[in-house]
């Protein structure tokens, strides 16, 4: 039961900081990356560094399972 008190009282601050969070006014400088395209060129480095990250950790699990089978 104090687990379940806990994990709610967790959810509940959780949401309470993203209602906050959303409610900050507008930013300007995303504003203005927005209107001159720049805000695209940033979406595609952040989607490129993040699709190299997660192609790493598949070959790096595969080179792991395939030592792991060695192994045995």
């Amino acid at each position: 039961m104090y687990k379940l008190f806990l994990r709610f009282l967790f959810i509940a601050g959780c949401l309470f900081l993203s209602c906050v969070a959303f409610a900050q006014d507008k930013v300007e400088m995303a504003d203005s990356m927005r209107s001159n395209g720049k805000i695209y060129v940033v979406v595609a480095v952040c989607l490129t560094i993040l699709i190299g990250l997660f192609i790493y950790v598949f070959m790096l699990d595969k080179k792991i399972s395939r030592f792991e089978k060695n192994k045995e």
